[in-house]
């Protein structure tokens, strides 16, 4: 199923849906459906252009973003941290060692400032390794030297290292939960992530304080045109469908309660 839903959506995101419109258009002319080939390069274009040069996608990322916000205080008792995986560059650590970030590096931040300011919480890391080859060390093997870095002493954290989707992550990580005796913890993951993340919690009955970091957006964007970063449009665009197909996928499968958690 894993490599099935990775598959599917190299397929699906913006840019590959434009280029397989495209050549759509140009199998039809070749074939001699000179009616038909007009459809899909005019849809293409339509979709390129959206992707590009309106902010569609961020408005799109920002709804998410605003749906769940981080409450004003934090329990003065906290015991548990959840950090969900995602911000590791494991190929780039492979290859070169280190640490290395990707934009979700606030996950992990965060998840230090607060592991420092309550030394008595436990800190667990979920996430495996979600290459096609499965070759890499997940986010939560990575996380051992970023935390040590800080005096984080490894007995404290919990390692959920087999998970590859979401869906995995929270299933897992409600196994080591019960398995360790925590209960009422924080939920970290990316802003735009929040809702599914909380929705898959929820039907599973656990019980978590989202605090959500890693804000794409500034919170004010409108819908209109943007010609001045097309390859950020872009790039915000993907991750908006990404997370709507996922709410969607999720919802009509039976795994969260509702089609937008709040």
């Amino acid at each position: 199923m894993f490599l099935v839903s990775k598959v599917l959506w190299l397929l699906a995101q913006p840019l590959s849906l434009i280029f397989l419109l495209f050549i759509a258009s140009f199998v039809a002319g070749a074939a001699g459906w000179r009616k038909f080939r007009g459809f899909p390069a005019g849809l293409a274009a339509t979709l390129f252009f959206l992707t590009l040069f309106t902010s569609g996608g961020g408005v799109l990322l920002q709804r998410l973003e605003v749906r769940i916000a981080r409450p004003a205080h934090l329990p003065p008792d906290l015991s548990c941290i959840i950090i969900l995986g995602g911000a590791f560059e494991n190929e780039v650590i492979a290859g070169r060692g280190g640490t290395e970030f990707n934009q979700a590096a606030d996950r992990f931040i965060e998840g230090a400032k607060l592991a420092i300011a309550f030394p008595g919480a436990k800190i667990l890391v979920s996430g495996g390794d979600g290459s096609f080859s499965g070759d890499y060390q997940g986010d939560a093997q990575a996380s051992l030297a970023f935390f040590s870095t800080f005096g984080i002493a490894p007995e404290r954290i919990i390692r959920e290292a087999q998970s590859r989707t979401t869906f995995e992550n929270v299933s897992n990580t409600r196994q080591l939960l019960e398995q360790n005796g925590l209960a009422g913890c924080i939920l970290i993951t990316s802003a735009f992530h929040m809702p599914r993340s909380v929705g898959l919690f929820r039907k599973l009955g656990i019980a978590v304080t989202p605090w959500p970091v890693d804000y794409r957006t500034s919170g004010r964007l409108t819908l209109g045109l943007d010609f001045s970063q097309p390859s950020l449009n872009a790039q915000l665009t993907t991750t908006a469908i990404r997370e709507w197909t996922g709410l969607a996928v999720y919802y009509a499968s039976g795994r969260t309660h509702r089609l937008f958690p709040q």
